[in-house]
């Protein structure tokens, strides 16, 4: 007797073919789901530069070389032209104020000065007589006053003494008439010659004045004539060592020519010029630091120069304690110029990634053997490091070299 044999629903077959499809099914949800897809690139690790990202003290500041000057220099230019006549001292001397350096000769000038110091002496001299004429008219004017109260003093009492005799009848009216007509001639003449010198004495005194300014005016400028000559000799207008170009006898100098410098010995400034784009928080007083002979001095800045020329503008340095032993002027000096006060920040090393990224993202370790691509965020810089804002943390590790190789990949891993 025939027995119907069930057919097996899971035979050995379909479980593998079902656990297959599972398996692949897997596979490709792990790979979408869990799978690093970005794109790497293999990089040798001895040929990157990896630093700490750290918090330290941040100084903002910026790198410039200065030249040496002396801190006060007077330039020797010539007030009057001329010819050399003489030189006294040569380039290099030791001066005291008021030595003479060297002599000009300048024959039309000298005679130019005599005509002009004769000329002054003549309108003096006639200051002088008009002065003189106003106070002997005056005189003049005094000596009529006296002379008709002089005569009034005699003709009063003789007019008193006739009008009462005329009363009496005992002389003749003709008589009377005469001294009546000298006396009151007499105080009407004196009447207009006192108003004739009080008015002039108005006058007089304003004319005076305006005489005596003028002398003195004149006086002033016969004075500054006779100085002109001294122009002709050049003098130094401080202690300090002369510098010059090479003279010779008879050479020829122009008006405003600059003949030399007289420079203080022993103390010296730094000439510094700087990028216009630090214009807007350059100072007074910031400090800067430098390096000469193995110790470090500080300097400060005491002006700035308001000129800019080819995009750099110019200040002057002075040193705050110590100057230097040994530094001579025209030397150059590599300096550092603090913009700010120090602060406590996050440090990122400054390296060839700001190139390539322009401080918006870098390359982080993670792990020993592999570096992400990451999002950041810096502020300031210094020449050492950048202020980092956003995006790392104390103890990160970046690859701060160059990613010019790197292209676009996401993920270093490091051989």
């Amino acid at each position: 007797m025939d027995r119907k044999i069930d057919k097996k629903t899971w035979t050995l077959r379909r479980i593998l073919t079902y656990g297959g499809i599972v398996l692949l099914v897997f596979f490709i949800v792990y790979q979408f789901a869990f799978t690093d897809r970005r794109s790497t690139l293999k990089v040798e690790k001895d040929k990157i530069t990896i630093a700490e990202v750290k918090r330290g003290e941040f100084k903002e500041f910026i790198p410039q070389t200065g030249t040496v000057e002396p801190s006060r220099t007077v330039y020797l230019d010539a007030i009057e032209g001329g010819n050399i006549k003489r030189i006294v001292r040569e380039s290099g001397a030791m001066l005291k104020k008021g030595d003479v350096i060297l002599e000009l000769t300048n024959l039309n000038r000298e005679i130019s000065v005599l005509d002009q110091e004769s000329n002054l002496t003549q309108s003096i001299n006639r200051t002088r007589d008009t002065r003189l004429t106003i106070t002997q008219n005056a005189l003049r004017q005094q000596e009529s006053l006296i002379t008709i109260d002089n005569a009034l003093a005699t003709l009063k009492p003789k007019f008193e003494r006739q009008k009462k005799l005329l009363a009496k009848k005992l002389i003749a009216p003709q008589e009377f008439e005469q001294t009546e007509a000298d006396y009151l001639a007499n105080i009407k003449r004196r009447e207009i010659t006192y108003q004739a010198f009080k008015i002039d004495s108005i006058s007089r005194v304003q004319q005076i004045l305006q005489l005596d300014e003028s002398e003195r005016k004149l006086l002033q400028s016969l004075q500054g004539v006779g100085k002109i000559l001294d122009n002709l000799v050049i003098k130094s207008p401080i202690d300090g060592q002369l510098s010059t170009p090479h003279w010779e006898i008879g050479q020829g100098v122009t008006q405003g020519q600059r003949l030399g410098q007289v420079d203080i010995v022993g103390s010296y400034k730094v000439r510094v010029p700087i990028d216009e784009l630090y214009l807007p928080r350059i100072s007074t007083g910031l400090p800067a630091f430098t390096s000469f002979d193995g110790k470090d001095y500080e300097l400060a800045i005491t002006y700035i120069y308001p000129n800019i020329t080819n995009g750099r503008f110019e200040v002057d340095m002075n040193f705050v304690s110590d100057t230097p032993q040994g530094i001579r002027r025209g030397q150059s000096l590599r300096m550092r110029i603090v913009l700010g006060k120090a602060s406590e920040e996050l440090l990122l090393p400054v390296g060839g990634f700001y190139k390539d990224t322009g401080g918006n993202w870098i390359f982080a370790l993670d792990g020993e053997n592999k570096a992400v691509r990451r999002d950041i965020k810096l502020g300031r810089k210094s020449p050492e490091y950048f202020e980092v804002l956003e995006g790392l943390k104390p103890g990160d590790k970046i690859i701060t070299s160059s990613y010019e190789n790197f292209g676009n990949n996401e993920v270093l891993v490091l051989n």
